[in-house]
């Protein structure tokens, strides 16, 4: 059969005798009515807006929650918190699942809109939470059902804002169009770090725990209705509304079954090389560098206004180094870009603690800061390299899936894991080899992945899209 490297670089012609254009064909227009990139825009800015909410959950958990819903649990009250935040994780698949198939059956946008509001109507929830000592534990249970919500709500959000993102991209800058919806998550870190760092300002100490956590919660309100408001008038992903135009008869009427029966053994992979990104990521958008560096019974003791002022400074390297990872992958491919990648975020893995350790905010920067240039070079292609790999029938069901199995297994619990590393063994060198293989096991599973950066990914190349992406497989 012939191979997907053999289709020609400037993308497909029309297929079936179609007089439409084909989705690949129909983003050349969108981006010259501008419709591409507002398309670009309101991916990143509406994704910033849910991983704001998700990563202040997340901040507030090492910082806050322990005291305030996880009292009385003496040192263990932190990893109870961490492990609230580990959770969510594992309800993301729920909101994949859910969103994979209305998205696959009904469109992209509508579960773009939907996780919007979820996940903003949580977040605002949990700033009106009453505390353990008001209402007992009932507290925590309530705190732990709203994160629920969240992890839903991020499980469906990711697949469709990257899809909207890859669908409307150009052929050759389908990287750098999609690292759109990856440069929203540490625009969120930014935001929730700036946020958090600014009430540490303004209500220092115990008026920090009493009140202050809860006016960036509450915030959350507002950002709703921007993300909404940007939104709400894009048009539908160009691929979508040719599968849905077309009447295939070979159109696929349950996605996840589908994904399930033949895609399994892909499904497994993604997942791993997304593991491989979020295991280590979320050391410091999970939380757990800034509850490390800040605590002040520990080896570091920095006040918490200095280290989220550091953790936004280093969500700007990360996010610059997402757009690198989605640019570089249009030239020389996702796969070499990834394996780039992979090994700049083991030496950042290898240096991360001895550089935190220092003690100095100057310290932690360059520890962070080193870490997020591999981070974002494995995180900017994930969407077209994703995306690339599925059949347009089922390609929001195993993208959204995939990347939420790779979450529980890299990040859901990474802090958490971290955190009891570190209390047991009172050093930070298990949490070093930890990462380290998260890492290397990742980038095996890269190995074993062709690159498909210019395979076409409208319905009516379905069947060279079943030629398989992966290694000793001849289909998918």
């Amino acid at each position: 059969m012939q191979s997907t490297h053999s289709l020609p670089p400037g993308g497909p012609s029309v297929g079936h005798g179609s007089d439409h254009p084909t989705g690949d064909e129909h983003t050349e227009t969108l981006l010259k009515t501008g419709e591409g990139r507002r398309v670009v825009m309101a991916t990143a800015i509406g994704t910033a807006v849910e991983w704001h909410d998700y990563f202040l959950y997340a901040s507030a958990a090492g910082l806050v929650f322990g005291q305030v819903f996880f009292s009385g649990m003496g040192r263990w009250s932190v990893l109870l918190a961490f492990a609230t935040v580990g959770v969510s994780f594992l309800f993301r698949p729920l909101g994949a699942f859910l969103a994979g198939h209305f998205g696959d059956r009904y469109g992209r946008k509508v579960v773009l809109m939907v996780t919007l509001v979820m996940m903003g109507g949580a977040t605002a929830a949990i700033g009106l939470l009453p505390t353990t000592g008001q209402i007992g534990i009932l507290a925590p249970i309530l705190l732990i059902l709203l994160r629920i919500l969240q992890g839903i709500s991020a499980g469906g959000e990711w697949g469709g804002a990257a899809l909207m993102a890859v669908e409307h991209a150009p052929l050759r800058k389908r990287g750098l169009f999609g690292s759109a919806p990856q440069v929203g998550v540490p625009l969120g870190l930014i935001l929730a770090s700036a946020v958090l760092a600014a009430m540490g300002l303004i209500a220092p100490g115990d008026a920090f725990i009493e009140w202050g956590w809860r006016i960036p919660f509450l915030l959350s309100v507002v950002l709703i209705f921007i993300g909404y408001y940007i939104r709400r008038n894009l048009e539908e992903s160009p691929v979508f509304q040719e599968i849905k135009e077309s009447q295939r008869t070979d159109y696929v009427k349950s996605p996840i079954t589908d994904l399930f029966k033949h895609h399994w053994v892909l499904v497994l992979l993604i997942a791993v090389v997304a593991a491989g990104n979020s295991g280590v990521g979320y050391m410091m958008a999970g939380g757990y560098i800034q509850s490390y560096a800040s605590d002040p019974a520990g080896p570091i003791g920095l006040p918490a206004s200095h280290v989220f002022g550091v953790v936004t400074a280093a969500g700007a390297t990360w996010l610059l180094f997402t757009i690198v990872g989605g640019w570089l992958s249009d030239r020389i491919g996702r796969r070499t870009t990834y394996l780039v990648g992979w090994a700049l975020q083991l030496l950042g893995v290898l240096t991360l603690f001895p550089l935190v350790n220092l003690g100095t905010a100057m310290s932690l920067f360059a520890g962070l800061g080193f870490l997020t240039i591999g981070l974002g070079l494995t995180y900017g292609p994930s969407p077209s390299y994703f995306a690339e790999v599925f059949p347009a029938s089922i390609r929001f069901s195993g993208l959204s899936i995939s990347y939420a199995l790779g979450s529980i297994l890299g990040g859901a619990f990474a802090p958490t894991i971290a955190e009891f590393m570190v209390e047991t063994t009172g050093s930070t060198g298990g949490v070093t080899i930890y990462l380290s293989v998260v890492t290397l096991v990742a980038c095996g599973a890269t190995l074993i992945l062709r690159d498909r950066s210019r395979i076409p990914l409208g319905p009516e190349h379905q069947e060279a899209q079943s030629v398989s992406p992966v290694r000793g497989l001849s289909r998918v």
